[in-house]
């Protein structure tokens, strides 16, 4: 196994099988967002900025922190990885439309980070978007099942932008499915003058 395989997967010990993160040096690149907690109803609100021209926001149940990745929980060792790409930096990809092309240089940046092609790999659609998955086997990582996964929700924001949402360090599988159901149904996307207000 490559020491970069070895190094992910010790950091892959610290969240929830068979979803891998923690990776070091993340191929995504972060994007400041602000979040504000509203203590009455226990929720906090997200918003970011993509270009000069628009707003995205969405909300997340209980208290989250803006962090240089993006969110980290504060009661919890969950993060939320915000990222974006234009439709510029991937023009080059031959794929049909944003979605795919964003998912093949995903998939590319984690390859040469981890040093090695993925075994699987699943792009889902889904609310808006989808759900790109890629697995990694290797009879020396430290899960019962040898493998481990990174996942990320891809959703495009207009036809120039695509943000990327990745999670870790959520304790159960049913906490995980709470926060994405809550990024696929409550993101919203306005000029960026809404932001402002």
């Amino acid at each position: 196994m490559s020491t970069s395989l070895q190094n992910a997967s010790s950091a892959a010990g610290r969240v929830s099988a068979p979803r891998a993160a923690g990776l070091p040096d993340r191929p995504m690149v972060a994007e400041p967002v602000e979040a504000r907690f509203d203590p009455a109803t226990r929720q906090t609100f997200v918003q970011g900025t993509a270009g000069s021209d628009l707003c995205f926001a969405f909300a997340l149940p209980d208290e989250w922190r803006a962090s240089p990745q993006g969110l980290t929980a504060a009661l919890t060792r969950a993060e939320i990885s915000v990222g974006l790409r234009s439709a510029e930096a991937l023009r080059h990809v031959p794929r049909p439309d944003l979605v795919s092309r964003d998912a093949a240089v995903l998939q590319n940046d984690y390859e040469e980070l981890l040093g090695r092609p993925a075994q699987s790999v699943s792009l889902t659609p889904g609310a808006g978007g989808a759900r790109w998955s890629a697995t990694w086997i290797d009879a020396n990582l430290p899960s019962a099942s040898h493998s481990m996964t990174v996942e990320t929700l891809i959703m495009p924001l207009s036809p120039e932008w695509v943000l990327e949402l990745s999670l870790s360090g959520v304790e159960t599988p049913e906490d995980y499915n709470i926060l994405i159901r809550n990024l696929w149904m409550r993101l919203k996307v306005q000029g960026a003058a809404a932001c402002r207000e």
